[in-house]
C-alpha cells in the first residue's frame, strides 16, 4: 500500500548536479548517486494510481509503482527484480531516457511536477550493483539453435540476452572494435560511464552470450555465410545515416561536419582507444545545428575540449517552460523547453534562425555561418520555411556540426545481400513477427523504426527475441512488450 499522502508532504526534487568548474574538467558522469533518503522520499510521492498511464507511457512497460513502493520501503533486492522483469538495462535506461513516463505522471496533470522516476530508476540499478545483486542468471537448457545477431546497441544485446537465456547460442557481430553501438562511442562518458556497458558484457558473456567484434557483415563475413551458420539472424545496426544540408552553400568547407563524427572521435579518445581527435573545438568558436540531445552531446563535448564559445541553433521558435494543454493535453508527450546539463555549462541558444551559408575563409576553411530569422509553418503535412527579409547576420565559426536528426539506416552491402531493403523512411520494413520480407531474418530498434529512443529499442529487441524464440520452435513465452507495428512516441532524439 503506497504512502496516500506522500505526494503532499513532498515535492519533485533532484539530486545536485556535480559543479559546472569541476566536471567540466573531467568526462565524468554528471550526477553523483543520491543519498537514500533522498530517493526513497522521492518513491513516496508515488500515489499507485488506480490506472498508472506512467505504464502507458513506458514502452518497456516498466513496473514503475511496484518499484516505488519497494523504494519508499528500503526493498532495494526486490525493487531491482521488478526493474529487470520488463529492462534489462535499467543503468542505460536511467540514464539515457528522456522518460516518457515522467510527461505521463498523474502527478503532472494541471502543472503538476510528476515523480522522479528516471532517477528512482537509475538509484535502484545503482545499489543493485553496490548490493552485488547483478549476476549472471542461469540459463535454460540448450536448444541447439544457432542465432546471429548483427549490432550491439541496445536492441541487439537485449535480443542476445532473452535468446540466450531461452537456451539458444547467440552470436553479437560488431563492425567496431568494442561492443556497445552507440552507446560505446555515440553517448559521451559524461552521460553514460562506460564501465555500465563493460559490466552487463561481463553478463552476458557469463551467460553464454559471444562477442565478435571488428566484423563488418556484408564486407567481411557475407549474408550467406551467417544464414547457413545459423538458424535466425536478427538485424539491430541502428540508424546512422545523418541528415545532411547538401545544398546550403559551403556545405563542402573544411570544418563542417556530422555531429557523430565529432562524438565518435571524441569517445575513442576518452577511451583510450586513440591519442586525439582530428575534430577538436579546442579554441574554437564552435555552431551546432539542432537543438535535441545529440545536438546537447555535442555542446557538453565542445566545453570539455575547450571551445571559445558555441552558440546552437534550432529552426524552430523557443518553446514554452510548461506544457500548454491546448496543444499537448496530458499524457502526451510535451513540447516544452528542455534544458539538459550541457546548457548550463555555457554555450547561447538561438531559437528560429536557419542557416543560409557557410562562409568561407578564402581557404576553403568555415569562418563563419551566415543565419536569418525564420518561420516555420506545416502546409498540407510539408514543412514550409519563409525567411524574414533583412534579418540576416554572421555568428563566428571555426567548427560547425550537424545535429539536424537521422535518415536511417546506412546503405550497406548487407542489405542487398539479406534480400532487405529501406523504406521510404530509411528504416526496414517487419511483419507483426518481426520478421523481413526474408525467411529467417528479422529485424528491430532503430533499423526498423528509425532513430527513437532507447526504451524502444531494449524493447523491440525483447519482442523480436521473443519472436525468434517461437520461430525456432522454442517452449513456453519469453516476454514481448510491444508489436512490429507499434508505432513510435512523438518524443524525438
Amino acid at each position: 500500500m503506497p504512502d496516500p499522502n506522500g505526494f503532499l508532504r513532498y515535492g519533485r526534487r533532484m539530486p545536485a548536479r556535480r559543479p559546472v568548474p569541476v566536471r567540466i574538467s573531467d568526462w565524468r558522469e554528471v550526477y553523483p548517486s543520491a543519498p537514500d533518503d533522498l530517493i526513497r522520499e522521492q518513491a513516496t510521492r508515488c500515489m499507485d494510481c488506480g490506472i498508472p498511464f506512467c505504464h502507458d507511457g513506458c514502452p518497456l512497460g516498466n513496473r514503475i509503482p511496484d518499484w516505488n513502493d519497494l523504494v519508499r520501503t528500503g526493498n532495494w533486492s526486490h525493487a531491482v527484480e521488478q526493474l529487470h522483469a520488463t529492462n534489462n538495462f535499467p543503468e542505460f535506461t536511467g540514464r539515457l531516457c528522456p522518460a516518457p513516463c515522467e510527461a505521463a505522471c498523474v502527478l503532472g496533470i494541471s502543472g503538476g511536477q510528476p515523480v522522479t522516476i528516471k532517477q528512482v530508476e537509475v538509484e535502484i540499478i545503482n545499489r543493485a550493483v553496490d548490493l552485488g545483486l547483478v549476476t549472471s542468471q542461469v540459463v535454460a537448457k540448450p536448444s541447439g539453435k544457432r542465432v546471429a545477431v548483427v549490432g550491439s546497441g541496445p536492441a541487439g544485446l537485449a535480443a542476445a540476452q532473452q535468446l540466450a537465456r531461452a537456451g539458444h547460442a547467440v552470436t553479437v557481430y560488431e563492425r567496431d572494435d568494442a561492443i556497445g553501438g552507440l552507446l560505446r562511442y555515440g553517448i559521451p562518458d559524461f552521460k553514460l560511464e562506460k564501465e555500465h556497458i563493460d559490466r552487463r558484457l561481463e553478463q552476458l558473456t557469463a551467460e553464454g552470450v559471444s562477442f565478435v567484434t571488428g566484423v563488418n557483415v556484408g564486407v567481411d563475413i557475407t549474408a550467406a555465410q551467417l544464414r547457413a551458420e545459423y538458424d535466425a539472424v536478427l538485424l539491430a545496426c541502428g540508424a546512422l545515416q545523418g541528415r545532411d544540408t547538401p545544398a546550403t552553400p559551403g556545405r563542402a568547407l573544411r570544418g563542417v561536419h556530422q555531429a557523430m563524427e565529432h562524438l565518435v572521435a571524441a569517445n575513442r579518445v576518452v577511451s583510450g582507444r586513440e591519442s586525439s581527435t582530428p575534430i577538436d573545438a579546442a579554441g574554437k568558436h564552435v555552431v551546432i545545428i539542432g537543438g535535441g540531445d545529440t545536438a546537447a552531446d555535442c555542446l557538453g563535448v565542445a566545453h570539455r575540449q575547450g571551445t571559445a564559445g558555441v552558440h546552437q541553433l534550432d529552426l524552430y521558435p523557443e518553446p514554452p517552460g510548461t506544457r500548454d494543454e491546448s496543444r499537448d493535453p496530458w499524457p502526451t508527450w510535451p513540447w516544452i523547453l528542455r534544458d539538459y546539463p550541457a546548457h548550463e555549462e555555457g554555450g547561447e541558444r538561438v531559437f528560429a534562425v536557419a542557416v543560409q551559408e557557410f562562409v568561407d575563409d578564402g581557404t576553403g576553411q568555415v569562418r563563419a555561418v551566415r543565419i536569418a530569422e525564420v518561420s516555420v509553418e506545416k502546409v498540407d503535412g510539408q514543412r514550409i520555411v519563409t525567411v524574414k527579409p533583412g534579418s540576416e547576420r554572421e555568428l563566428p565559426a571555426d567548427l560547425v556540426l550537424l545535429a539536424i536528426g537521422f535518415e536511417g539506416t546506412e546503405e550497406q552491402p548487407l542489405l542487398d545481400q539479406f534480400g532487405v531493403h529501406r523504406n521510404r523512411r530509411g528504416a526496414i520494413d517487419a511483419t507483426a513477427q518481426w520478421q523481413t520480407a526474408a525467411d529467417g531474418v528479422f529485424v528491430a530498434g532503430d533499423m526498423h523504426r528509425g532513430a527513437s529512443l532507447i526504451v524502444w529499442a531494449i524493447a523491440e529487441g525483447r519482442a523480436a527475441a521473443a519472436a525468434i524464440h517461437t520461430y525456432l520452435g522454442g517452449s513456453g513465452a519469453l516476454p514481448a512488450p510491444v508489436t512490429a507495428s507499434a508505432q513510435p512516441l512523438s518524443a524525438a532524439r
